[in-house]
């Protein structure tokens, strides 16, 4: 019994540690996968996402100055319309 709780009071914060700096490890790395390659701008970027249940979502993606409105659910995505790409106003302060 007493070997038991040894070795339970050295693997629990051996563990515990491990669990800290993976999640410390992600959080240093999540910023460097997923970005643009070369140093350019991303050639697509979500406009806006709307959710219409807990399982489906209508999203608008901007891509090479295009609009394309898609449908996401479990089965994945159905591209619903597209239209060209709105001008950015920007209203001064």
């Amino acid at each position: 019994m007493g070997w038991y709780i040894l070795k339970l009071f050295l693997l629990l914060p051996l563990i515990g540690g491990m669990i800290w700096g993976s999640l410390k490890l992600t959080q240093r790395l999540q910023g460097k996968f997923g970005g643009p390659q070369g140093g350019g701008t991303r050639a697509v970027r979500i406009v806006e996402t709307t959710m219409l249940s807990p399982t489906m979502r209508l999203a608008v993606i901007e891509f090479h100055g295009r609009e394309i409105l898609v449908s996401t659910s479990r089965n994945g995505l159905t591209r619903l319309a597209e239209a060209p790409a709105r001008e950015v106003v920007e209203t001064a302060a």
